[in-house]
């Protein structure tokens, strides 16, 4: 992919010491063509040989601690605060018209090929400022996104979390496979439309929310890309994490990134949900985690990404 020229902006805001690590936490901002891009990078010493992690979040309106205004979690704050325990320096952002990233889009003209491009400024900022040993870490959507911005940049390895196997619309079918028949027949009549590359006006009241037709150019664009296609292009090393209490992504997808790349780590953390936190199978008490923003992530994944890191 060609890169944009990118304009990069850096405040200083302040210096913390935590255990034996020195440390620097800095507002960052990134100007793209579509807007700034504003996040927050965590270095520790010895930055030009350490590793450092992109997190790249996961769908929806997510910013760069993991929040939304369909959940609390605080999951990427913590997985940050807790890389720089072990001396890993880490860049977080918040997505674009998401927190202080403010665009110069609309939601109409988003496209799901503008996230690698953001991720790939990114990378170019960390390159600019020394850093050499760089990993990407994709959550959720963040998952594709990774894989795809690790194609076309230089980064040192790849992790997956919560990523799924599957296009999107084999996805979103699954997990709606609870709406009644009128709702199914209506699903595969749209996906149709979208594999198509076709807007569908007319959408039922029970779909709307999710298929509103300002949001279906992003889908279109997002249905073209299989997961499994995609990490098998990988020739850097390669970590899947997933928890075995996901119940928006199952461990099948983790299996089916792992057929893709042969070469690939897989992790499966027993008790570990989607946002990376430590819960029961259990639908309600599963979704009530995701609204406990001091729940402590899964004591199991920090010391399986360090391990893969380090």
């Amino acid at each position: 992919m060609k890169h944009l020229n990118w304009i990069i902006f850096i405040l200083l805001v302040l210096t913390i010491s935590t255990n034996n690590w020195a440390q620097t936490l800095k507002n960052i901002r990134v100007k793209t063509k579509y807007g700034k891009l504003y996040g927050e990078l965590i270095t520790c010493k010895n930055k030009k040989n350490a590793p450092i992690v992109i997190i790249i979040p996961e769908s929806g309106p997510t910013d760069r601690n993991g929040n939304s205004a369909l959940s609390q979690t605080n999951n990427y704050k913590m997985l940050s605060e807790g890389l720089a325990n072990e001396g890993i320096s880490s860049l977080r952002y918040d997505k674009l018209l998401v927190g202080e990233s403010k665009g110069r889009i609309s939601e109409a003209d988003l496209r799901f090929d503008h996230n690698i491009e953001f991720v790939s400024a990114w990378l170019d900022y960390l390159n600019s400022r020394g850093f050499n040993n760089i990993v990407i870490v994709g959550h959720g959507e963040g998952s594709l996104i990774g894989m795809l911005a690790a194609q076309s940049n230089t980064v040192s390895k790849y992790i997956s979390l919560g990523g799924i196997g599957r296009t999107i619309d084999a996805v979103l079918t699954e997990q709606l496979s609870e709406k009644p028949p009128k709702v199914q027949s209506e699903l595969e009549r749209l996906f149709k439309h979208l594999r198509n590359g076709d807007r569908v006006e007319n959408i039922s009241p029970e779909l709307a929310g999710m298929f509103r037709t300002r949001v279906q150019p992003y889908l279109i664009s997002w249905i073209k890309y299989n997961p499994v296609e995609e990490i098998s292009n990988l020739e850097i090393p390669v970590l899947i994490i997933h928890g075995s209490n996901d119940i928006q992504v199952s461990t099948m997808d983790a299996r089916m990134q792992k057929g893709g790349n042969s070469r690939a780590q897989l992790i499966i953390i027993d008790g570990m949900n989607h946002i990376l936190k430590p819960s029961s199978h259990n639908e309600e008490e599963n979704t009530k985690t995701y609204f406990k923003p001091n729940l402590p992530l899964h004591p199991e994944l920090i010391p399986a990404i360090v391990g893969f890191v380090k």
